[in-house]
Parts: C-alpha cells; structure tokens; sequence
C-alpha cells in the first residue's frame, strides 16, 4: 500500500470556512468519480483543525490535510495521470488551494498502533 498525504494551504482569496465546505461538499465527491479510483484507491480521508489544541501543533498553520491510500504505486500513477483527474479534479484544486504551500509525501505506512477491530462499525 502507498499512502500519500497532504498538508493543505487554502487559496488566499478564500476563508478557511470556504475551503473547508469547498473541499468536503464539492473536491471529495468529485475526486470520487474518477473510474480509476474505484480500482485502485483503499481510502480517502480529509482532516480539518478543530478547536483543541495541544503543545504538539505547528506554528505553521495549514487548513486541513488530505490522506490517499492506494493499493501500490502503479494505482497512484493511473488515479492522477487519469483523464478525469486531469480534467476535472485537478482544475477544481486550483480553485481552492495554494499548491505553492501545500506539502506532499508519498510512502509506505508503518503501523505502531492498529486500528481497532469496531472501528469502521464506529465511523459509520
């Protein structure tokens, strides 16, 4: 599996409560019509800050994070060097976010603590 993780700066011209709303109601549905995606994308998570806070944040702000896990390398190639991606997902990225500050890595996860057996029961 192949996570790639991104930390997420918002379009300056939007507030973070546009870019929140942005990229739940509109981004995420639309990344989830890419064929590809079906095939090769095991899950896809958005994260935005909430109020609690800890000594453990970063003084650099970001807006939010998105989490994409693929089945292996060659899925992530077909998902954004796909048609629709290019076309569609892609253009609407450029509306909401700042891909000059945004950060992305690519890698192999490492599991210290695993997820419980309920936990999807719980998230549903």
């Amino acid at each position: 599996m192949i996570k790639m993780t991104m930390l997420l700066k918002r379009n300056p011209e939007l507030t973070h409560e546009q870019f929140v709303q942005h990229h739940i109601e509109k981004h995420g549905p639309l990344f989830r019509q890419i064929p590809e995606a079906s095939a090769h994308v095991l899950c896809y998570i958005q994260t935005h800050p909430s109020a609690v806070h800890s000594a453990a944040d970063s003084e650099d702000d970001f807006d939010g994070t998105a989490e994409i896990w693929f089945d292996d390398a060659d899925g992530l190639v077909k998902v954004l060097n796909s048609e629709f991606y290019q076309q569609q997902v892609y253009p609407d990225e450029l509306t909401f976010l700042d891909h000059e500050h945004t950060l992305t890595t690519i890698g192999e996860q490492s599991v210290i603590i695993p997820a419980r057996q309920n936990l999807k029961a719980e998230l549903l």
